[in-house]
């Protein structure tokens, strides 16, 4: 527990000298950013092949959305650092800036104008085929962030099973997309 409070305020510390140097600067990179390395513990069991476990995880303190991963620290800070130059770049096409290096950064969620379109639906999907009791959905969801499995088949045919609707055309998996062809095939019946 005290090596976990050390960890946080030198975090802390980090993030409050770089948003203090940040000041010099308006064009950050990842450099400009404090970054945390943290070592994972591997699940000897695990047997997914989609879904990589990673020794190690880089993230930028106090924006922990941005991350990357692999089996070294120079790995995870690999990927972390083509993670930030996506983000940086999709940002700069919608003309957002970047957070200042040190700040906290909310956690964004995307829209739900499309799902909340078909709200009760969603509730139902939830319930019948995804078998949970609540789940958030967003209208960039999709059935790849429900399960493990290195196909979606089996939601699909659940699908089917529940609304007889076939979704298996529908390449993005996205439920807001999967969610208004039922409606479609629902209001047409």
């Amino acid at each position: 527990m005290g090596s976990d409070l050390g960890v946080k305020v030198t975090n802390r510390i980090r993030a409050a000298w770089k948003l203090c140097v940040s000041v010099f600067k308006s064009d950050w990179e990842l450099s400009d950013y404090p970054v945390a390395i943290r070592e994972h513990q591997i699940d000897p069991n695990y047997s997914g092949t989609r879904l990589k476990q990673h020794r190690y995880t880089a993230s930028i303190v106090n924006w922990e959305v941005i991350i990357g991963g692999g089996d070294t620290r120079g790995e995870a800070l690999q990927e972390l650092k083509k993670t930030f130059a996506a983000v940086k770049g999709e940002r700069a096409k919608t003309r957002q800036r970047l957070p200042r290096p040190g700040v906290q950064v909310p956690i964004e969620f995307a829209s739900q104008q499309r799902i909340s379109a078909h709200s009760e639906l969603a509730d139902d999907f939830v319930r019948r085929v995804l078998n949970l009791d609540w789940a958030f959905i967003s209208d960039a969801s999709s059935l790849w962030d429900f399960h493990h499995a290195e196909t979606n088949e089996a939601l699909i045919a659940r699908i089917k099973e529940v609304y007889g609707v076939d979704v298996s055309d529908i390449e993005s998996a996205k439920l807001s997309e999967i969610l208004e062809r039922i409606a479609t095939a629902q209001s047409s019946a």
